[in-house]
């Protein structure tokens, strides 16, 4: 089977079993678009610890940077950087970055707001996560005026790993009171996505074409449906 024969099945799967109750959204690339930034901002903050700003060092930092997208980045930045007081440092320092490049920046995927909001009318819960840490969630939410969209938003730190941890998931169906893990759909543009859906139990985990990686990524890592975009998941989760 082909990647687009596999990708066209995925997306025509039936939905089984419990109808949905939550989705568990991602943010960058998925429900925000943020052009870049975070290669910019990453490179602010490999340049704040010392790496060199061109060469085969940097370049496959960027090139872990893509693969690893939507996972937590501090955890990105101590596998690139090792020592806790360097990846602490360029964490800081990709936060400062990024957080300066918001206003104006970021904008939302066309259509998902009125996804997010056509599924809560429905009665399906939404929970927005990411991979980054919670004050720059905030000041994404500020920029698009979101603190009200969704029925949740959480992010790793303290209390939950970053993914591909299923942390984020648990957590929302936990917040939600969800009643049964198979109740849960996951939504999300890269493999760790994905993976923390699959291992959250989540029946539905959709892998969304407007981000970081390719649908045979998204399918590889255990994809279950493969949608154009956000705006494509209320016609497949209500029913």
């Amino acid at each position: 089977m082909t990647n687009s024969t596999a990708t066209q099945a995925l997306s025509e799967t039936a939905l089984v079993g419990p109808a949905i109750e939550l989705v568990v959204m991602d943010m960058a690339g998925t429900t925000v678009a943020d052009d870049g930034l975070v290669i910019d901002a990453f490179d602010a903050a490999a340049t704040a610890v010392g790496l060199a700003e061109s060469g085969a060092d940097r370049d496959d930092a960027r090139r872990y940077v893509l693969e690893t997208m939507g996972q937590s980045k501090i955890e990105v930045f101590r596998a690139l950087f090792g020592a806790e007081d360097r990846a602490q440092a360029a964490n800081h320092a990709f936060e400062a970055a990024y957080d300066a490049r918001i206003d104006g920046g970021v904008t939302s995927v066309p259509g998902a707001a009125d996804a997010i909001t056509q599924l809560r009318e429905a009665g399906v819960a939404v929970v927005l996560t990411t991979g980054f840490a919670p004050a720059t969630q905030h000041r994404i939410l500020d920029a698009l005026e979101w603190h009200t969209i969704a029925d949740g938003y959480l992010a790793p730190g303290d209390s939950f790993r970053g993914r591909p941890h299923p942390d984020l998931v648990l957590a929302a169906a936990l917040q939600c009171r969800v009643s049964d893990m198979a109740a849960v759909a996951v939504v999300g543009d890269t493999a760790s996505d994905i993976r923390s859906g699959r291992r959250a139990g989540a029946s539905v985990v959709a892998g969304v074409r407007t981000g970081a990686h390719r649908s045979e990524v998204l399918i590889d890592a255990g994809a279950t449906h493969i949608l154009d975009s956000i705006t494509d998941l209320p016609s497949l989760v209500l029913r």
